[in-house]
């Protein structure tokens, strides 16, 4: 993240100087939430044009993807899948928290990606569609948090891969998700078991005291540039939901190591596109029978 930070505010630039220098460029900032919705909708399009037929063979009921702006106001951002004939889009769903009307793009890219193609709308509309590899229940019902926030995470970090993060600005967004999604592993598992702080822990934070929630919205907000309603809608879901959001993390990891072990196995004859195909037709797994499937691949 300094890397990247210097090349937004120049030699020595602190990420925070370089997170200032993108939050007052107008052409990365969006007025209204109508407008940001078009223009998540916009890039969502673009990345299934770009994409289809490129790295990933999406199906054509799949290329079709919907941006709106959710009832609620709770700052949470989240996606739900097509209906079984496809009448009904898959949707990606903004609930703005209420007061705000600015919207940066340069944190959004990356969401857009997770949320998107070939984030959870490509993993949970191609499983849909496999009719004749998987029943009902694998298409329409079952779900796996470490096996689908990982497919999302990965599919981030695969999208700066391929290049669609060359402006430093999306690449700062990418990185700062990035750190953000380890900062509340610490904090998920130091609140619900009750630990104690590393007393020699690196960041000199409140060292042996006990994890409360209110030092984890400390810790998050020191590690991650979130905007606090944003960030005060994590935290609560966290006290709610032990142990899914190292999921991510954990589920991150499996698939890029199982993309590595398929190079290995399969040396010049690997193909990227192949891969992403064959592991997505399994439909949503375990992390275990998911690792042994994808070794008999």
């Amino acid at each position: 993240m300094r890397t990247v930070a210097a090349r937004i505010a120049g030699p020595g630039a602190t990420v925070d100087e370089a997170v200032a220098a993108l939050d007052a460029d107008p052409a990365r900032n969006i007025q209204g939430k109508e407008a940001f919705r078009d223009w998540m909708q916009a890039l969502a399009d673009k990345a299934v044009g770009e994409l289809a037929g490129t790295h990933f063979d999406i199906p054509e009921q799949v290329r079709r993807i919907e941006c709106c702006l959710a009832p609620t106001s709770d700052g949470g951002i989240y996606y739900t899948g097509p209906s079984e004939d496809f009448t009904r889009p898959g949707r990606m769903w903004w609930a703005v928290p209420e007061g705000i009307n600015e919207f940066s793009t340069w944190r959004e890219v990356t969401t857009v990606y997770h949320e998107g193609v070939p984030g959870h709308h490509l993993q949970i509309a191609q499983t849909l569609v496999r009719a004749e590899l998987l029943n009902r229940w694998q298409r329409l019902l079952s779900w796996s948090s470490g096996h689908g926030e990982g497919w999302a995470l990965y599919a981030e970090r695969l999208m700066d891969d391929l290049g669609y993060l060359e402006d430093a600005g999306d690449k700062l967004g990418m990185l700062d998700g990035q750190a953000f999604r380890a900062a509340r592993v610490i904090v998920d598992i130091g609140m619900h078991l009750e630990l104690e702080i590393p007393r020699d822990n690196p960041f000199g934070f409140h060292p042996g005291e006990r994890w409360t929630p209110e030092l984890g919205w400390e810790f998050m907000r020191a590690h991650c540039r979130v905007p606090d309603e944003n960030l005060r809608f994590e935290l609560n879901r966290y006290l709610g939901w032990p142990g899914q959001a190292p999921a991510y993390k954990v589920g991150e990891r499996i698939w890029l190591q199982a993309r590595e072990d398929a190079k290995a196995r399969k040396g010049a004859a690997f193909s990227l596109k192949d891969f992403h195909r064959d592991a997505l037709n399994l439909g949503s797994l375990g992390l275990d029978p998911f690792k042994a499937a994808m070794a008999r691949i």
